[in-house]
């Protein structure tokens, strides 16, 4: 295809609206409506993420669409328990700020969707994951990353929520063996999009400086290309 062709490019206003849906996302646990997502919106966000890429073009990941309020709280429940246990790494006033986050939206949200990876899917010899065997599971984050862009331009909020135990998850699930949890999703309309991640407005940690995290031909070397060194020091913090 040749940069001239119109498929080649996004225009500005279609680059605008990319990099808006990647600088605005965030992870939601606190500002979810009750509102229902419309099943055409639930569909396009599920299409999305099935149009990610994977390894070998194996496609490992299965949505399982959690509505029932009985199952929703059970998962809560086990949420509370692994929660609680990550506390007991914070002392002082560490865990104090950690108990006073709000880190699941499980039951205030109006869908939870969980994400699966079967590692089983394409056969024993998929193409390309030979000497990286968790190239599925990375394969089927990129789906999570899918849906969650797509969310937020369609004004959806999602919240992962990953203090749960996995072993149980799948068990309250019923997954079949060789069928893992990778992401359980909150998904729904929100009061409002917050202007930094909670975790960043809360003072649990800053984002860190994309300058110090670029290295040149190798770690810790610097940039040879001066022009690429200087054109991050010119971008605007996000």
């Amino acid at each position: 295809m040749s940069k001239d062709s119109p498929r080649a490019a996004f225009s500005a206003a279609e680059r605008h609206g990319l990099y808006r849906a990647i600088f605005e996302r965030r992870d939601v646990r606190s500002q979810f409506l009750p509102e229902p997502i419309p099943a055409e919106v639930l569909a396009r966000l599920l299409q999305a993420a099935h149009h990610a890429p994977s390894v070998g073009f194996m496609q490992p990941w299965d949505f399982l669409v959690i509505e029932s309020r009985e199952l929703r709280s059970r998962i809560q429940a086990s949420y509370a328990r692994e929660n609680a246990r990550a506390a007991e790494n914070y002392r002082g006033e560490r865990a104090e700020r950690y108990r006073r986050l709000k880190l699941e939206g499980i039951l205030d949200s109006p869908v939870n969707l969980c994400v699966t990876c079967d590692r089983r899917r394409g056969g024993p010899h998929v193409l390309g994951r030979n000497s990286i065997p968790e190239m599925d599971r990375f394969s089927t984050c990129l789906a999570v990353q899918n849906l969650w862009l797509a969310a937020r331009a369609e004004g959806v909020g999602v919240g992962w929520v990953s203090i749960l135990d996995p072993v149980e998850l799948a068990d309250l699930l019923g997954l079949p063996e060789g069928v893992e949890p990778v992401a359980y999703l909150c998904l729904g309309y929100v009061s409002e999009f917050l202007d930094e991640p909670e975790l960043a407005a809360e003072g649990w940690r800053q984002r860190l400086p994309l300058t110090e995290l670029v290295h040149g031909d190798g770690w810790g070397r610097p940039l040879e290309a001066e022009a690429l060194g200087l054109a991050l020091e010119g971008l605007e913090p996000r």
